[in-house]
């Protein structure tokens, strides 16, 4: 079947949020006295949603903190984030030709993230970015988070298509898994933030450059 739709992740696929992020994760950490994380451990642990951040940064800076202080450290990463979310975050390189070329074949294109809605559409909509996406989805929009398929099948909804005409491109193994629990291909970016290299998790495809994205889109036209 033709693919009619495009799945994004956000974090690390479509944005570099990683300074921002860095900046919200070392705030919590202030918090409770401790170092700050390096930007290539905030790299190695986004992916799995804000709480699973500020969990690994109190585990790479001292001992682990009990789960029900992550609450309260989350509440506030949120708020700072939600204030800052913006100040150094900029589209990856040559992602805008890749969309322009998407939406002017009619492709429908969503993003599928496990960055809460509301900061997720906020952040697009900083960087001009809104106007590609008929859909958000993050984990609070139906209460379940990638890898589970549910919340890409969700984004498809939004759009009125189906899995079996879609993309998933992303560039972690929460969003590898994530489409192939969905059985659908998957672009890999190569440029995200992942502890491992994404060849590693078996993608359809791999890409280095946004620019290589609309030659391996075509095929599937």
């Amino acid at each position: 079947m033709p693919v009619e739709a495009l799945v994004f992740d956000l974090d690390g696929t479509l944005v570099d949020t990683a300074p921002d992020l860095h900046a919200a994760t070392n705030h919590v950490l202030s918090t409770l006295k401790r170092r700050p994380i390096s930007m290539e451990e905030v790299r190695a642990f986004v992916g799995h949603g804000a709480r699973a951040l500020i969990a690994r940064g109190c585990e790479a800076t001292g001992d682990p903190v009990d789960p029900r202080a992550i609450e309260t450290l989350y509440q506030e990463f949120v708020i700072y984030y939600a204030a800052h979310i913006s100040a150094f975050s900029k589209p990856f390189p040559g992602l805008i030709p890749f969309l322009d070329a998407c939406k002017a074949k009619g492709l429908a294109m969503a993003v599928c993230t496990n960055k809460l809605e509301f900061l997720s559409v906020q952040l697009l909509q900083a960087l001009d970015l809104a106007g590609y996406f008929g859909a958000v989805v993050g984990p609070d929009t139906i209460g379940i988070a990638k890898p589970d398929p549910r919340p890409y099948h969700e984004a498809l909804k939004r759009l009125g298509r189906e899995a079996s005409s879609s993309i998933m491109i992303g560039d972690s193994e929460t969003d590898i898994r994530t489409g192939q629990n969905a059985g659908v291909p998957v672009i890999a970016v190569s440029f995200g933030y992942t502890p491992q290299h994404v060849s590693a998790f078996n993608p359809t495809h791999i890409i280095d450059h946004y620019d290589e994205a609309w030659p391996i889109v075509q095929t599937y036209l």
